[in-house]
């Protein structure tokens, strides 16, 4: 009997291009650092995402720490581990604390700014010269 295996090609997509998700948490990042939280652990994205977001974005937590590693794969978003000493007083697991990047803010200001869609833009025109 033969084996098959089932070889799956990774997503393509253009450079710099964010998925929904993607876009989601990094406006959920800057709105937590609009607020003055510098550092936010994946759980507290997660409920932000859900509280302001499409629930269907978020699938599992699975998607979500795929989707912050991809983030810091593109530089848009940066991350350590807390200080081991903070969990351990705390009885829980050290937290990986994500914080966006210039790259990311940078990013979240393109996606709040859309560029204007070509009719649009000839519309005013045409009402400029009228």
């Amino acid at each position: 009997m033969g084996r098959y295996l089932l070889i799956i090609k990774s997503m393509r997509r253009k450079p710099g291009a964010l998925l929904p998700l993607e876009q989601a948490i990094l406006a959920v990042v800057a709105r937590l650092r609009r607020r003055g939280v510098s550092e936010s652990h994946g759980y507290d994205i997660a409920q932000h995402l859900r509280d302001v977001s499409d629930t269907k974005l978020l699938t599992a937590y699975g998607t979500l720490y795929r989707a912050l590693g991809r983030l810091e794969g593109m530089g848009m978003l940066e991350s350590r581990w807390e200080d081991p000493a903070i969990a351990a007083r705390e009885a829980r697991p050290g937290r990986r604390l994500y914080s966006l990047t210039g790259a990311g803010a940078e990013a979240v200001r393109a996606i709040d700014t859309p560029e204007p869609r070509p009719a649009a833009a000839r519309r005013r025109r045409q009402a400029a010269r009228a």
